[in-house]
């Protein structure tokens, strides 16, 4: 299977937090997955990326989706809902017309379509409240249902318990970190059927020599629900949108061996947290 138009829409996963490049911005599976295209087969890949932090499922669609389909792509990953499940009211049935509506318009319109589950959020976090894990899940399986409905192709990360090693993840435990990102790219690829590329992605890690004990992760969760959990929550509270003055990276086709990863609009804060 050879591509010649690949365009990624979505939130900040899309976009690529938290995989920093070398010029300040961010890189993510996205990239990584075009570049893998690109690598792989002799016609060129042209590549666009309009995926911005924050974004719930309805706007995605609003903002991104006939962006995308004008630019004619024979292949488009779509991945949102995530932001609604972190919101403080999570409406399954409206992020599923959101997500269904966008899904079966991409395949009536002959383009492959890619998209991937979370990981169970316990295995990262095990701080992690039940009602948010239970959104994630629904999610999740509702994800199953219109990906078989629609012939969308499917990366499960929930059925690959490394996808939840905190080591692939950062600090925020929202976020996947370069290490994260990499796998992903290489799962993404591996579910695309590309040469070279199967589940050994998922190959579990390394163990560590340096196990922490008990105290130790203790005090990480901790440190976790001080830095990155609460100044998350208050925001959502008072209705601060995460993804404010932020522009696409990458909002128009260019050919792969062209990225330069130019940064966002926004400065990056490498020390703070940055929303999905």
């Amino acid at each position: 299977m050879t591509f010649s138009r690949y365009v990624a829409i979505g939130d900040s996963a899309t976009e690529g937090l938290e995989d920093p490049d070398p010029r300040g911005g961010y890189r993510g599976w996205a990239d990584r997955l075009a570049m893998i295209i690109a690598g792989s087969q002799a016609e060129p890949l042209s590549y666009a990326n309009l995926g911005i932090r924050g974004l719930v499922a309805a706007e995605v669609r609003a903002t991104q989706f006939d962006a995308a389909l004008a630019m004619e792509p024979d292949l488009l990953t779509i991945t949102a809902g995530v932001n609604d499940c972190l919101g403080v009211l999570f409406d399954l049935d409206a992020v599923t017309e959101h997500v269904a509506a966008m899904w079966s318009e991409a395949r009536d319109a002959d383009i492959t379509v890619l998209s991937f589950t979370m990981p169970d959020p316990r295995r990262i976090n095990p701080l992690i409240v039940k009602r948010l894990r239970d959104r994630l899940l629904r999610l999740n399986a509702m994800m199953r249902v219109e990906a078989e409905r629609y012939g969308v192709l499917l990366l499960d990360l929930e059925q690959y318990p490394t996808a939840g090693d905190p080591r692939l993840w950062f600090e925020d435990r929202l976020h996947g970190n370069a290490v994260g990102h990499e796998r992903m790219a290489r799962g993404m690829a591996c579910t695309l059927g590309i040469d070279g590329y199967d589940e050994s992605w998922a190959d579990p890690l390394e163990e560590s020599e340096e196990h922490r004990i008990l105290r130790d992760r203790v005090q990480g969760d901790l440190m976790w629900a001080r830095q990155h959990f609460g100044p998350w929550l208050v925001k959502n509270l008072r209705g601060i949108r995460h993804g404010e003055g932020v522009t696409a990276k990458r909002p128009t086709l260019q050919p792969v061996e062209q990225i330069e990863y130019a940064a966002s609009t926004e400065p990056v804060d490498r020390t703070g947290h940055e929303p999905t």
